[in-house]
């Protein structure tokens, strides 16, 4: 039976300590994984990170990946999401071109997408979104033609939903 390729969200708690992202995105690039998103941060203990990565391979690899994961000495715990009900976000921040006449349009567009207008300049304005892939790349589709100057994306942050059942 063939394993589908589709998007995988890993969660890793890790120690907090100096090496440990190297040694994780390591063993992705020595599986021949290219990691979509990768996002790490402190959790609410300081000697533990929560490291979300994003991967797209098949169930088999990834298996593999997890398995490798669990045997490094700075992780203490992994979880592949993908199959569970979770809350994942990422933030971009985009600074398109704007001046008189677009400005407008371009603040309509930040409107519906529940963005926030950050910065402005006579001829920019940058735009804060937070939500899912589809929602940040629908935004960025929307902007493009108003010439975006640049972009930066955090990549997803991700937990698992306490209710995992139906409403």
């Amino acid at each position: 039976m063939d394993s589908v390729v589709q998007k995988h969200t890993i969660s890793a708690l890790v120690e907090n300590h100096f090496g440990v992202l190297c040694r994780v995105s390591g063993l992705f690039s020595s599986r021949g994984f290219n990691i979509d998103s990768l996002s790490v941060g402190e959790t609410e203990d300081p000697s533990v990170s929560r490291m979300t990565i994003v991967v797209t391979g098949d169930d088999r690899v990834l298996e593999q990946v997890n398995k490798q994961l669990n045997r490094l000495v700075d992780v203490i715990k992994v979880i592949d999401m993908t199959r569970g009900s979770f809350v994942e976000r990422e933030l971009a921040l985009i600074k398109v071109s704007a001046d008189k006449t677009t400005r407008s349009e371009i603040i309509q567009i930040a409107e519906v997408f529940r963005a926030k207008i950050v910065d402005l300049s006579p001829n920019s304005m940058t735009i804060e979104v937070t939500g899912n892939d589809d929602k940040i790349n629908a935004m960025v589709g929307m902007l493009k033609p108003f010439g975006i100057k640049e972009m930066a994306r955090t990549g997803s942050v991700a937990l698992l939903r306490e209710y995992q059942g139906e409403v």
